[in-house]
């Protein structure tokens, strides 16, 4: 019984790598990313602000999609590394390339209107996905 529960254990110094780095690397994503929107999510969201929620939220799954697939697909935590951060890159960009579809977006987030935050959302998760899928061997 114990030989089983050691076995089970082997991984566990992997696991902590990854999740370690993959929790390091959404908390640098979600500063990059409220840093580069003209609205404080954070304060909107601490003022009941659905639609900035929503958008944020999104955002941050969109990002745990391809993370997780590189974790997945990844030969070493340095080929780990070097595909978050190109998902890193693509989910920023997504959002720059949102804005020109929605005019003064993150007003509207601002004004909780909920349309945008969730167009910003919904369309984070579609390249998330996108992107996650490309990240395969």
């Amino acid at each position: 019984m114990s030989h089983s529960w050691t076995l089970s254990l082997a991984g566990l110094p992997a696991f902590l790598t990854y999740f370690g780095v993959a929790i390091v690397l959404l908390l640098i994503f979600a500063s990059i990313y409220t840093q580069l929107t003209s609205h404080n999510e954070f304060a909107l969201i601490r003022q009941g602000n659905s639609a900035a929620a929503v958008a944020l939220g999104g955002s941050l799954i969109a990002f745990v999609l391809p993370l997780s697939s590189a974790i997945i697909h990844s030969v070493s935590l340095l080929d780990f590394v070097i595909w978050a951060a190109i998902a890193l890159v693509i989910q920023l960009a997504t959002f720059f390339v949102v804005r020109i579809f929605v005019p003064k977006l993150s007003q509207r987030i601002a004004d909780n209107e909920m349309a945008s935050g969730l167009f910003v959302a919904l369309a984070s998760l579609a390249v998330g996905t996108i992107n996650a899928a490309c990240m395969t061997p």
